[in-house]
Formats: structure tokens, C-alpha cells, sequence
């Protein structure tokens, strides 16, 4: 992989069309407010966008804030689980104070749109992210991409000798050598798609083999990535991002850790997604559409390439140095829509033993 530098790109507001302006007026107040009247709704009134985010604060904090200074717009965050916010705005149903939900995985959003609760994005939204990593219904969108890698320890592990297809890491080859996660959501995520690219049957099977693999349980994707670096195990499952967050850190020359991309179609490159959708109850979609309009904007994409290493959805923001294009990770060939059956996931591996 090759070196590259860590920079800080300038956050700024792409502004609204005015099209998109009246239309989010018109959705908020049920009237014709137009761009010359007011900026948004949200700034018109100081109304808060109250946001249900998956993504931690450390990460998108910083992000919010500047938001606020850009647009004098204030979000309100509640910070938690990505499938427990889901499920919480389910439950809370109609009385929600969501008015935007930012999660980790397209299976959480899924579960939210099948229970109605994302509404209709506006086309200019919709419209900004390649069909592949938004609903087909556009009622939710993808804000990054992250594709699920093996981590290889090279001090132990050649390219050659690394497998590829997750399938394979039940091989005795690999006994007590490959570390995995069960409760994160990624991994979870991941064996969803399992389900949906190979079937039940195949899963269960799969996660029954790892566990008489004696596979390695962490909790986290940056815990596998630093066992894996340290030699505790051979190879683990994470996202790509992580490997680019430790050599930040430490520099790319002092890491064992590596990664390596799976066969095309292997349910171990699935390149999943960051995303949000505007709840449907809520009371200040205009706000909420404006600070996802926001987040898709090319200065802001490109502020997570620059400090989280996901892959950019809008078009003409280039990813990350040193992984392969998105367009070039060909994971399993289903539509991530389809990875909304979580609580099924869930069970299964409760049912395995696995969490």
C-alpha cells in the first residue's frame, strides 16, 4: 500500500438550491415560503435538528458543530447503539424527537424504512448518491461506504497465503488464528449479507464452523486490528477504514497488520454504508434535509475521507489512497435494502452462541 499524507479539508456549507429550499419549506409548514422570506425553516425559527446518531461523538461531534457555525442551525444528538436508536425510533413511533437518524449499516435503515419511519428524501438528495448505496424507494441514502477487509499479520502471512473467501477461515488451517466480532454491527451487518448472498443454511453453518475454528471473540473492529498487529492471532475481520486510522497514528512503516480484499462476489468484501434518513414524523424535515444536503456536499465528503478513511458517495470526491476504488470492490451482488432483516441476524447468532 502505498505512503500517503493525513490533511484537514476547510468545512463548508454547499448552499441549497432554490428549489430544494421551497420544497423543504413547503414540507415543514404546508405553505409557500420562499427562499427570499427565509434561508430554511430551521434558521427561520431557531428550531433545533434533533439527530439519533450511531456514529460516536469523538467522530461526528466536531462535524455537527460546524454545522451549527456554517448555517446557524443547532443540532441536538443522541448518541448511542445503531440498531438500539433504530429500534428506539420504532418504538417510539409517531412521538419520536428524531428528525434525522445517522447510522452504521444499510441493515439498520432498512429496518427503519420497512417500519415507516423514513420519509421520502427530496430528489436533490436522493438523486446525489449512486443507486447502489441508497434505498431503491428513496427514503434513505448512504453518507460513506466502508467495505469489509481480512487483516493479515505480515510478520507471520505473506498476500499469497492470506484466504480468499471468508468461507475458507473455517479451515483448520486457521484454528484459534482469526479473531471476529459478533456484537459489532459491521460484523453483523456482514452476516446478514451472508444470509441474503448464500442463504441461512450456509450462515449458520459458517458461524457454527468459526466457532469449532476456535475463532478469537473481541469486541471491536479496532481491537481485532491491533491483535492482529501485535501477533496475538493471524488474520480478523474489520472494516478497511480502521487499518488507516492506526497508521495515522503509529505510521504505515511501523505496523505488522495488512489488508487484503477478498474474491469478487465473497461476502467478505461487502461494501457497506454509513447513511441516514429523515424520520417521517418528525416536525422539521426541512432541517433535517438541510443537514443531510450538507453532509453530501463535496467539502464535507471530503473531510471524511480525510479523517475517517471511508469511502466518499458523491461523485467526484475522490476515496482514499491506497484501497481499491469503490466501483472495484465487487462484494456479494445484492442490494443493500435487503440487509434489513437484523433482528434476524441477531437471533441467529444468539442461537449459535455468539453473543
Amino acid at each position: 500500500m502505498r505512503k500517503f499524507t493525513i490533511g484537514r479539508a476547510a468545512l463548508a456549507v454547499a448552499a441549497a438550491s432554490a428549489l430544494f429550499l421551497s420544497a423543504c419549506s413547503s414540507t415543514s409548514n404546508g405553505g409557500g415560503a420562499s427562499p427570499e422570506d427565509t434561508e430554511t425553516a430551521s434558521e427561520a425559527t431557531g428550531e433545533s435538528v434533533v439527530v439519533y446518531s450511531g456514529r460516536n461523538e469523538e467522530l461526528v461531534g466536531p462535524l455537527f458543530e460546524e454545522f451549527t457555525a456554517e448555517t446557524g442551525i443547532p443540532v441536538e444528538v443522541r448518541y448511542g447503539d445503531t440498531a438500539e436508536l433504530a429500534a428506539q425510533i420504532i418504538e417510539e413511533g409517531d412521538a419520536s424527537p428524531a428528525d434525522l437518524y445517522f447510522g452504521q449499516d444499510a441493515g439498520a435503515l432498512g429496518a427503519l424504512d420497512a417500519a415507516g419511519q423514513c420519509a421520502a428524501l427530496p430528489a436533490e438528495i436522493a438523486d446525489t448518491v449512486p443507486a447502489a448505496y441508497r434505498s431503491a424507494d428513496g427514503t434513505w441514502t448512504g453518507v460513506t461506504g466502508r467495505a469489509r477487509v481480512i487483516a493479515y499479520d505480515s510478520s507471520q502471512l505473506s498476500a499469497d497465503e492470506v484466504p480468499t473467501s471468508v468461507f475458507e477461515l473455517t479451515d483448520p488451517k486457521w484454528k484459534g488464528q482469526v479473531a471476529i466480532a459478533p456484537t459489532n454491527g459491521s460484523f453483523q451487518a456482514f452476516v446478514t449479507a451472508m444470509r441474503v448472498a448464500a442463504g441461512d443454511n450456509a450462515t449458520r453453518e459458517w458461524l457454527q464452523g468459526m466457532i469449532d475454528n476456535d475463532a478469537q471473540i473481541y469486541e471491536k473492529n479496532s481491537l481485532i486490528r491491533d491483535a492482529v498487529d501485535a501477533g496475538e492471532v493471524q488474520l480478523g475481520l474489520i472494516n478497511h477504514y480502521y487499518w488507516y486510522q492506526k497508521a495515522a497514528e503509529v505510521g504505515e512503516d511501523a505496523m505488522n497488520v495488512q489488508l487484503a480484499f477478498t474474491e469478487a462476489g465473497d461476502p467478505g468484501t461487502l461494501v457497506n454504508v454509513a447513511g441516514a434518513c429523515v424520520i417521517a414524523p418528525s416536525e422539521n424535515q426541512a432541517g433535517a434535509n438541510e443537514l443531510l444536503t450538507w453532509m453530501l456536499s463535496e467539502d464535507i465528503q471530503q473531510w471524511f475521507v480525510e479523517n475517517t478513511f471511508e469511502y466518499p458517495l458523491t461523485p467526484g470526491v475522490a476515496g482514499p489512497a491506497g484501497v481499491p476504488a469503490i466501483a472495484e470492490v465487487q462484494g456479494p451482488d445484492i442490494p443493500l435494502a435487503e440487509l434489513e432483516d437484523l433482528p434476524g441476524t441477531l437471533q441467529m447468532l444468539q442461537d449459535v452462541g455468539l453473543t
